[in-house]
């Protein structure tokens, strides 16, 4: 049976304070005893609200417990409505006269409901959150440029020969960034070229021009697409995996042991990934190019009926050697945007699991903004050069 064995109220003594102005607040002893296990049913909290109601100057509430008591988790769930309640009517309640097990139970769940409770945050005005963005802008700003800075001085001092990084890792690199990545790459380019040889064949065939379609892929490819698409690729595939591998280090705390020891995590980690990268890109942004003219060439040839050799032809009159240079720049500038990218979101996540999915995504979305961004430059001063 559930029982309260009594409800009695007495006074809790003050210590003086050194004014000897002390107050005497209204204590409410309430003693539990019995059965307080779940199969017994779960006493509801009203008998106590009610006396806290008639008593509107009770300001504490000391439990107390019988030696033969019988409780469960049903007299956790009892006690913390009761504390819950009286936390609204700002009044305090003393449970260290709880069993060990149970006062510890108790404590638990106390401290999950304060974790689950979001602290109101204030409103902030439109120029508050204006001047936030600003200087988060502004922050983000100054880690890139010092991150390009200590990359700049790391390969100034690579070229000397001064910087030292392991190179059977380098050669590992080199091959996840090359031959791990070579046939997603071809498979994507193939269809590209394929698409771009349907999509140009429905306009050309009006007019019967359907031979220029070796024109518009070709250069298309050559120019831009295929270092383009290579690149949205390589992003997505060795960038992310540079954040990951570069931001478990430093959950880890191995760049901290690194820099413990004296070795720069630039030019031990960042480097290798760097010149990697750079070098891998442009064979990659090749074989793209020949895939994409593969690609072309199957559907003129095998569906709209075309001459192969003609085909190749007129590939060959239209693609000139400054439209495979421009693809090839755009090539190692794009290598130089995925690895910084990948490697500056890497070094500079959270310690913990969650900052290294931020940062693998952060760096995705980064390397993939600026390929678009530095295509449009490119572009931009191809078309002013004449190119």
């Amino acid at each position: 049976m559930l029982a309260i064995k009594r409800l009695v109220f007495n006074e809790i003594i003050m210590l003086e304070k050194l004014d000897f102005d002390y107050s005497i607040p209204k204590t409410l002893i309430v003693k539990l005893e019995g059965d307080w296990q779940i199969s017994a049913g779960l006493l509801p909290i009203t008998e106590i609200t009610a006396q806290l109601t008639s008593h509107p100057d009770i300001r504490q509430i000391n439990l107390n417990v019988s030696e033969e008591l019988q409780w469960d988790s049903g007299l956790i769930a009892f006690l913390f409505k009761l504390i819950r309640e009286c936390e609204q009517k700002k009044i305090q309640v003393d449970h260290k006269n709880l069993p060990p097990g149970a006062q510890k139970l108790l404590e638990i769940a106390l401290k999950v409901h304060e974790k689950n409770i979001l602290p109101q945050q204030p409103r902030e005005s439109f120029f508050e959150k204006t001047g936030d963005k600003v200087l988060q802008i502004y922050q983000s700003l100054c880690l890139i440029l010092n991150f390009l800075g200590d990359i700049t001085v790391s390969f100034s001092r690579t070229i000397k020969g001064k910087v030292y990084f392991r190179w059977d890792d380098f050669m590992l690199i080199v091959k996840r960034c090359g031959v791990d990545t070579l046939l997603l790459v071809c498979l994507i380019n193939l269809l590209v070229g394929m698409i771009l040889a349907f999509v140009g064949s429905i306009q050309l065939k009006i007019f019967g021009a359907q031979i220029y379609i070796a024109d518009i892929v070709g250069i298309a490819m050559v120019r831009v697409l295929a270092a383009v698409m290579t690149g949205i690729i390589v992003s997505g595939r060795i960038g992310a995996s540079f954040a990951a591998e570069l931001g478990m280090m430093e959950s880890s705390e191995e760049i901290d042991a690194l820099k413990t020891l004296g070795v720069s995590p630039v030019e031990f980690l960042v480097i290798p990934r760097v010149i990697a990268l750079v070098i891998m890109m442009p064979i990659l942004t090749i074989y793209a190019d020949l895939m994409g003219i593969l690609g072309g060439f199957i559907i003129s040839v095998g569906m709209l009926g075309l001459n192969p050799i003609e085909y190749l032809n007129h590939t060959q009159v239209a693609v000139q050697l400054s439209f495979v240079w421009i693809g090839l720049i755009h090539s190692i500038v794009f290598g130089v945007i995925i690895a910084v990218s990948g490697c500056l979101r890497g070094i500079n996540c959270q310690r913990n699991a969650a900052g290294v999915g931020m940062a693998t995504t952060s760096a995705v979305v980064t390397g993939i903004t600026g390929i678009v961004i530095a295509t449009a430059i490119i572009t931009f001063i191809c078309q002013i050069l004449g190119v």
